[in-house]
């Protein structure tokens, strides 16, 4: 996503677009893959807004987060971790996350093979899931390699 975009969510949901506010969805839009903290947010927005403060960059991201334009995570590391929400795209999908238990890497999949289960816990308990979250647990290929010398 762009600028231009994201001050358009932030209009359409009757925010003050805010060079604060731009700045840390574009860094997590720029972050993909690597769910940063409130702290990295703020190490990175700093970069091009150096008067921008840690308060306010926790203030932004509650702000972002009750208007459901970013999600928190918890990849059990003792830190929240934060990402541009899926709701947010054109590809509503959800991602899911794989957690490496030697190097702790964390690796992002959109595979989404739940919607059969969902489509079934509907029918027959009626009971309509909204969102789910998962996240799986092994080893990397590479710590695989690793513990295969």
């Amino acid at each position: 996503m762009d600028r231009e975009h994201f001050a358009a969510l932030l209009k359409s949901k009757g925010l003050k677009v805010t060079n604060q506010r731009i700045g840390v969805l574009d860094v997590l839009s720029k972050s993909k893959d690597h769910h940063l903290t409130a702290e990295e947010i703020y190490d990175l927005v700093r970069l091009d807004y150096p008067d921008i403060g840690l308060a306010t960059v926790y203030r932004t991201v509650q702000l972002l987060l009750e208007l459901g334009l970013i999600d928190r995570i918890n990849l059990d590391d003792g830190c929240a971790r934060y990402e541009i929400s899926s709701k947010t795209t054109e590809n509503q999908h959800h991602h899911h996350h794989l957690i490496c238990l030697s190097c702790g890497k964390v690796f992002s999949f959109e595979e989404d093979f739940l919607e059969r289960l969902e489509g079934h816990i509907q029918e027959s308990m009626g009971f309509r899931v909204t969102d789910h979250e998962v996240k799986l647990y092994g080893y990397c290929k590479e710590c695989q390699e690793r513990r295969q010398e």
